[in-house]
């Protein structure tokens, strides 16, 4: 990869909106026993996580997940697991750097504030040990030859428990792909329907298709059975009643 291109992939990696599962910071307490075998065990490890980063696939391997001038130039189709091997041991930074953004450029997941301070003090840390080295095998002072082994065995721990912390980070964000978090693997979610101006009114997503009239409906009261007219046994047996109107009635002669 060019330097050019490089540069336009980081500031493309700028822009991307998603989050690590767990920060730096939270690394230990999420996954404490894998913390402790990255720190331990940090080039097997490396090895493990850019194999799963794969998909466990071997022929889509690159040296440096393409990242490195070097990349696909190593002979990577003929023997991936050798080369892979070589890598984390003799690159050991640039294979968790580079499973990093292999993992950013999949997930589009951006690197938040509080890990950039974390890596660029560690990085700052590690050039000021170099320093200190230089001026002290320069001068030939013991004791600010004895503060260099100090500030560079401060350096060497910073840059294990960092490495640490990112391979935890990388294995959880796998975890929550691979489905580990729950029963099913990671989906996209089902677009949801949104009202619009456009559409007619009652609207009709959502809601279930209107029941013809006479059918019970899905809420409330259903309406009363129809009744034939006039109702069965009216009028009653009997009515009038005998003898009704009486006899002599209307009276006669009454004013019309």
């Amino acid at each position: 990869m060019s330097s050019q291109a490089s540069l336009d992939k980081m500031q493309l990696r700028q822009n991307y909106r998603n989050l690590w599962h767990s920060d730096l910071v939270s690394t230990i307490r999420t996954d404490t026993p894998y913390c402790c075998l990255a720190l331990w065990c940090g080039p097997c490890v490396s090895y493990l996580l850019r194999k799963r980063a794969l998909y466990n696939d071997m022929s889509r391997y690159v040296c440096c997940a393409g990242y490195m001038p070097c990349s696909g130039r190593c002979g990577e189709s003929k023997c991936p697991e050798f080369c892979l091997g070589t890598e984390v041991i003799c690159c050991f930074g640039n294979s968790v750097a580079s499973t990093r953004f292999l993992l950013q450029d999949e997930f589009n997941i951006q690197t938040t504030k509080c890990d950039n301070c974390i890596i660029g003090f560690m990085f700052c840390l590690q050039q000021v040990a170099c320093i200190f080295s230089i001026v002290a095998m320069i001068v030939g002072s013991d004791e600010l030859s004895e503060a260099s082994q100090l500030l560079n065995c401060l350096a060497d721990v910073v840059y294990c428990t960092v490495c640490a912390c990112m391979q935890t980070q990388h294995k959880i964000e796998m975890d929550k792909r691979d489905g580990v978090f729950g029963t099913q693997p990671m989906s996209i979610p089902p677009a949801q329907q949104m009202s619009r101006l456009d559409q007619p009114y009652p609207p009709t997503v959502g809601y279930p298709p209107p029941q013809p009239y006479g059918q019970p409906q899905p809420y409330g009261y259903p309406p009363p059975q129809a009744q034939p007219y006039p109702p069965t046994g009216y009028p009653p047996q009997g009515y009038p009643p005998a003898g009704y109107p009486p006899q002599g009635y209307p009276a006669t002669g009454y004013p019309k």
